[in-house]
């Protein structure tokens, strides 16, 4: 049976849990994933372990097996940009197909305060699932990066 647990400034994960969490999204997010510092800091984000507009993390388990784990940051905007950004998804390798993917996202939109932005590149077999749930690509993102 699979399990969920939030995350927020006022229930803050353990430093095993954290670590584990960590871990977790480093291994499962494989090419579609950040070095572990990034992922770090967006969960120190979405906890105000930094300045930050805060967030939450959502995180789902079969017994103590992490199945699969979002990291959404809050923007502090609203119209213009979404109110929140969700910066990371994943499933665990062994677990998919088994539809905590659809599970955790629709979870994240009935726990999110205003809407949701999140990033996904053209060949993420993932962005059918976003879709799926009412995700729709407006633009396209450009970036320039300052040295």
């Amino acid at each position: 049976m699979v399990q969920t647990k939030v995350f927020t400034t006022a229930n803050k994960p353990s430093f095993i849990e954290r670590e584990n969490l960590i871990d977790f999204l480093f291994e499962n997010l494989e090419e579609y994933g950040d070095p572990r510092q990034d992922i770090e800091k967006a969960i120190d984000y979405s906890l105000k372990e930094v300045a930050s507009f805060g967030g939450f993390i959502l995180v789902s388990y079969s017994e103590n097996e992490i199945t699969g784990a979002v990291v959404l940051n809050q923007t502090g905007m609203k119209d213009y940009i979404p109110e929140n950004i969700l910066v990371y998804i994943a499933t665990n390798k062994n677990y998919r197909g088994k539809g905590i993917g659809k599970a955790l996202m629709e979870k994240t939109i009935e726990l999110a305060k205003g809407s949701v932005a999140l990033h996904v590149e053209p060949d993420n077999p993932a962005r059918f699932l976003y879709e799926k749930v009412g995700f729709n690509s407006k633009y396209i993102e450009m970036r320039f990066k300052k040295n």
